[in-house]
Order: structure tokens, then C-alpha cells, then sequence
């Protein structure tokens, strides 16, 4: 059985970068793979965190490419997930008694 390119990626965060970022109460996820562009998104406290283009550059980047050189950039992607705007929608869909 061979593994996909994602499950790869997927294997190296859980091994060398998840660990990291758990603890700062944080995660990564990924948003897409396509042409060795690598697309994440932070979760947790790293979501927010004025650092997040850096530990992207530096410790996410430099540990998946040292692994998998298909990988030639990785992306951070920041913004609000379609879940999270789904949810909102449906919040503010309903009246709130006051």
C-alpha cells in the first residue's frame, strides 16, 4: 500500500510540527496540496498569533520541504473558514430575544 502525498504531509505534521505547536495550545491544518504549493491554516491559540507567518516560514515550511521535496512552498491562509461563516449565518439567521 502506498501512502498519498497527503498522507505523507499529514504524517510529517503529526511527527515534527504538531508536537511544537501543541504546546502553545495550537494546530495545523491542511487547506489544500495541489502543483507543490501547500496550502495550511492555523488553528488554536496560533490562529491569532503575530507570529504565524514565521512559525509558517520556518517551522512548518523548513520541516515538511526537508521531508518531502515535492513540496516547494508552503502557504499560510488566513481568514474565517466557510464552517465558521456557515455558522455565524446560522446565529444571526434567529431572533435573539434581548
Amino acid at each position: 500500500m502506498t501512502m498519498s502525498i497527503l498522507d505523507t504531509i499529514e504524517t510529517i505534521l503529526n511527527e515534527d510540527v504538531r508536537p511544537d505547536l501543541l504546546k502553545h495550545q495550537g494546530n495545523v491544518v491542511v487547506v489544500s496540496y495541489e502543483n507543490g504549493i501547500l496550502r495550511i491554516r492555523l488553528t488554536g491559540k496560533c490562529s491569532g498569533c503575530p507570529s504565524a507567518s514565521l512559525t509558517t516560514e520556518e517551522l512548518i515550511g523548513e520541516r515538511v520541504k526537508a521531508r518531502l521535496p515535492e513540496v516547494q512552498d508552503v502557504i499560510l491562509v488566513s481568514g474565517v473558514s466557510d464552517d465558521l461563516i456557515a455558522q455565524a449565518k446560522a446565529i444571526l439567521s434567529h431572533d435573539f430575544p434581548l
